[in-house]
């Protein structure tokens, strides 16, 4: 699960920093999850993974 937070969060080019900013989420908290010290819950990640792709949409339509 850890490395889900990490291949979402690659996946939009952001530093954990400005992730943590943009989906209100402190750094040290997406820190631990992705270096495996602590565990988001399922339920998180798959929130976070639906919101991520939509923004991503959102980004592609707004430059295609």
């Amino acid at each position: 699960m850890e490395n889900a937070i990490r291949t979402l969060r690659m996946s939009t080019g952001l530093s954990q920093a400005r992730f943590g900013e943009i989906y209100h989420i402190p750094k040290q908290t997406i820190k631990a999850w992705e270096y495996g010290q602590r565990k988001p819950p399922k339920y998180l990640v798959e929130l976070l993974a639906f919101r991520v792709r939509y923004d991503l949409t959102i980004y592609n339509n707004d430059n295609a």
